[in-house]
């Protein structure tokens, strides 16, 4: 029991060491130091000593009860001492730490041997601990012998097996090389075999891709020359159709220029008016029809770009009926002639009763203008003298405006060209600002213009503007200022046409103040809407039709003409406009003096256009414009002979332009017409007046030309 219980305290005290507390790994043989502690010295632990303490104590004690009788009797202390010393002497050799350690592991657990035993060691011998130690060293070198031949046995046959192993890897990279070399030659004769092939499959397509390019090559020249013939074939016949249609259409026009001509005899023959049974009015209305015709059917060749022959037979039919027509109208006029000598007697009194009811009807209506070329009707073929030299005087005007300010127009001088923008922005954007408004903005506006033309300076743009500030800019501004009037009544007030009235307004009291602007006003409107003068321009052998139709108002855009509503807008509120201001004045200014262009020039209009022959959709546009917007005003002043002149337009002059009117253009002549009907207030307010006109016109023989011809002054 005491040697187990030795025991149990052995291992007890060694795991409460230090090494004892050590962890020691489990996969130790894992190590690359695993034959470090085989070759290093062999040598005695620091415990062996205090072992052998422990083993002799041990032995004395199974010797000791065998020698006494009496086995609980301990031996005395006294001789345990120099057992102690003995040991502990021949334990320095070997192991000079087992004392330290001792002591050491006696501290850690806190009791010494010899106190937690409390017994006594009996003496060892010296001989015994010598074997001992020499068993020991044996052991030890028996094993370090041992290690190391096992350790040589093992490095043999480690370098057994690297060799073992280098011979196999070797072998392995031989066939490894030689596969490899193997395959890469296979692969090496399976890519050139691949690329002969794919060589002899290119070629081959090459060949045939060559002959497909040979014969599409062939194909194409032979299409590109068909092509080429064909488009030759193309502009051959394009250029025998141009020259065949120029010739067709040189060839109306010399048709029309000859019907124009014939329908002129016609107008000299009306001197023949007063031979008995004969009336020429169907004839000059048939020769009216005609050139209609001729005109609409050149009209709407020109727009389709040539025209057939179809058209040129049509306009030839055409000629052939107005030769008819004069002939027919000749020989009526011979065979009048004729009879006229048997019946001279009756004439001559006839004609002095003409002469008596002429004069009465002088003493009541207007004296007639002097000049222009009269039918028998009483129908002008051409404007009349004074009016065309009238025409051409403003016109002039206008051209020497131009001139003189030529050089502010033409100067390349960056600060004379800001000033013609400045004048140009301060004339031009008041007028653009004029609309339907009345009132302290309107009046704003005329100051502003009117201060300009004054030479006062005005606010443009952030910056004082003067007339001034270059010699010619009056000139300038006048031009420009009337060109943009004329302008507004081309766009504003063909759009909106209540915006008449004002800009009508500003134009009459800048024209009371300064009558240059009224003059250029005129100018530019006669040149823009030559319907205003009135006046026709007539077409001229070697006048291109492009220029033609410009000088009738017509505008063109891109070498292509507007539109015909486009175009009777355009006039048509230029007439608004030009009627507007004969009849208005400028409310803020002074009216003791008279319009400088009042209503007496609104009725010579409107009796020189009754005297001339109506225009197709162009007469009836700008007859209902100009007495929709002046008619009451000519009314309030001319009473009677307004009257007069609605009788004749409602009962000679509408069935003219109705009987040249052609289906596609009767919507103006449909507005003429109802605006005629709608005002009943003429037939209701003076029919006493309507019967007596035409019983006098009855009885005195006074044709509705003749009585246009009266009218053609408004003085009473």
């Amino acid at each position: 029991m005491q040697a187990r219980q030795l025991r149990w305290e052995t291992l007890a005290a060694l795991r409460n060491s230090s090494k004892g507390r050590l962890k020691y790994c489990r996969h130790w043989l894992q190590d690359e130091d695993v034959l470090e502690g085989c070759m290093s010295p062999l040598m005695l632990s620091s415990y062996s000593g205090w072992v052998l303490d422990r083993m002799a104590g041990q032995s004395d004690q199974e010797i000791a009860p065998s020698r006494t009788s009496t086995p609980n009797k301990y031996t005395p202390r006294t001789n345990q001492l120099p057992l102690k010393k003995v040991v502990s002497a021949s334990h320095q050799g070997s192991s000079p730490l087992s004392s330290t350690v001792l002591s050491e592991t006696k501290g850690n657990n806190g009791l010494s041997l010899l106190e937690m035993d409390q017994e006594v060691l009996p003496t060892l011998l010296p001989s015994k601990v010598t074997e001992v130690e020499g068993c020991i060293r044996m052991y030890e070198e028996v094993h370090r012998l041992k290690g190391k031949e096992w350790l040589r046995q093992r490095q043999e046959q480690q370098e057994q097996m690297v060799r073992a192993v280098y011979d196999l890897a070797s072998e392995q990279l031989k066939r490894f090389d030689e596969l490899k070399e193997l395959k890469r030659h296979q692969e090496f004769q399976d890519l050139q075999e691949v690329m002969e092939k794919s060589l002899k499959e290119t070629q081959g397509q090459q060949e045939k891709l060559k002959e497909e390019h040979r014969h599409r090559a062939k194909v194409l020249n032979l299409k590109l020359r068909e092509a080429q013939q064909q488009r030759q074939r193309q502009e051959e016949l394009e250029r025998l159709r141009k020259e065949e249609g120029q010739e067709r259409l040189r060839r109306l026009y010399s048709i029309q220029e000859e019907v124009l001509q014939l329908n002129q005899q016609i107008d000299p023959n009306y001197r023949h008016k007063d031979l008995p049974k004969i009336d020429l009015s169907a004839y000059s209305s048939r020769g009216n029809q005609i050139c209609g015709l001729v005109s609409g059917l050149i009209r709407t060749a020109s727009e389709r770009g040539f025209p057939t022959q179809v058209d040129v037979a049509n306009i030839e039919r055409a000629l052939q009926e107005m030769r008819g027509l004069i002939s027919s109208m000749q020989q009526e006029i011979a065979a009048a002639v004729e009879e006229k000598k048997r019946r001279d007697e009756e004439r001559r009194k006839q004609q002095e009763l003409l002469k008596k009811s002429q004069m009465k009807a002088q003493s009541a209506a207007p004296a007639q203008l002097p000049g222009g070329k009269q039918t028998k009707e009483g129908h002008q073929v051409k404007t009349d003298k004074s009016i065309m030299r009238w025409y051409q005087e403003l016109q002039d005007a206008a051209n020497r405006c131009a001139a003189s300010f030529s050089a502010i127009s033409n100067c390349k001088d960056s600060e004379v060209k800001k000033t013609k923008m400045d004048l140009q922005k301060a004339a031009t954007i008041p007028v653009s600002q004029i609309s339907s408004i009345a009132g302290s903005q309107l009046r704003e506006i005329f100051d502003r213009i009117n201060n300009l033309l004054s030479g006062k300076s005005v606010r443009s743009g952030g910056r004082n503007i003067s007339v001034t500030q270059h010699p010619q800019g009056l000139d300038f501004v006048y031009y420009k200022l009337a060109e943009k009037f004329v302008s507004q009544g081309e766009e504003e007030v063909a759009s909106h046409r209540e915006a008449a009235f004002p800009i009508a307004a500003v134009a009459s009291g800048i024209w009371e103040i300064h009558p240059q602007f009224g003059d250029l006003f005129l100018a530019h409107l006669h040149k823009k809407c030559p319907y205003s003068v009135p006046f026709y321009p007539a077409f001229k052998e070697g006048t291109s039709m492009e220029e033609y139709k410009r000088m009738l108002g017509y505008q063109f855009k891109d070498s292509k003409i507007e539109e015909q509503d486009h175009f009777l807008k355009r006039m048509s509120g230029m007439i608004r406009l030009y009627a507007a201001i004969i009849q208005l004045r400028w409310p803020y200014g002074n009216r003791q003096g008279t319009h400088p262009h009042g209503l007496s020039y609104g009725w010579r209009w409107l009796a020189h256009m009754l005297n001339m022959e109506p225009l197709a959709d162009v007469t009836a546009t700008l007859l209902f414009d100009f007495l929709e917007v002046c008619g009451n005003a000519l009314m309030k002043q001319y009473q009677v002979q307004f009257w007069k002149m609605i009788l004749l337009i409602r009962e000679d002059y509408f069935p003219r332009i109705e009987a040249i009117t052609s289906s596609g253009q009767m919507g103006s002549l449909m507005r003429f017409k109802q605006f005629l009907e709608v005002k009943q207030f003429f037939s209701v307010s003076f029919s006493d007046f309507f019967l007596h006109s035409i019983q006098y016109m009855h009885h005195s023989s006074i044709d509705a030309g003749a009585a246009c011809h009266t009218l053609d002054s408004p003085d009473l």
